[in-house]
């Protein structure tokens, strides 16, 4: 069983869990992740299409994971650089983010919503709370969500070395994505 199948059941086993007789939950295996750094020397971007949600409607909880050797980055070597000296994704797998949704919103209509999501940010096995803003729009039955936040690497223990520290910024912009599909 790959990781990715792996990842799907997990998901799909959170919503069970949290399954009610009238409860709506949603599910994406297709969200997209990217992030950006920015310095007057380089800017460096990724992206991924591989990011997973599920969102429980009823207690509006959301769990967000990326696969970070998924990113794709514009250079192979920033690819390599990224996954073996600051995520060290073979130790660090995932980037993942596990909150509620502060507003009520209502998932049975069509609207836009601009919320903010409190949980717990994860990267390179750091945890850390955090309140990100967002914009939750449902259209006949499906969930749109997007949200833009930045991300110290400090906060994550994410060491960047003297050398290098021109390249990279150090607050990186994450961008997340994508829709959600009713769980049937």
């Amino acid at each position: 069983m790959n990781s990715k199948t792996k990842i799907i059941r997990l998901l799909v086993a959170f919503v069970l869990l949290n399954l009610s007789a009238n409860a709506q939950n949603f599910l994406s295996k297709n969200l997209r992740i990217g992030l950006f750094s920015s310095t007057p020397l380089e800017d460096i971007r990724a992206v991924s299409d591989n990011g997973s949600a599920v969102l429980v409607a009823k207690s509006r909880e959301i769990a967000v994971q990326l696969n970070v050797k998924t990113l794709e980055f514009d250079r192979k070597l920033m690819q390599e650089h990224f996954n073996e000296n600051y995520i060290e994704s073979d130790k660090y797998p995932y980037a993942k983010f596990k909150g509620v949704i502060d507003q009520p919103v209502d998932f049975s209509k069509n609207g836009d919503y601009t919320v903010t999501v409190t949980g717990v940010l994860s990267v390179h096995g750091v945890d850390k709370k955090r309140t990100i803003p967002g914009k939750v729009t449902i259209s006949n039955g499906v969930v749109q969500i997007s949200t833009q936040f930045k991300v110290a690497c400090v906060d994550h223990d994410i060491k960047i070395p003297k050398l290098v520290f021109t390249k990279i910024a150090e607050f990186i912009t994450i961008k997340a994505e994508g829709k959600l599909d009713p769980l049937k």
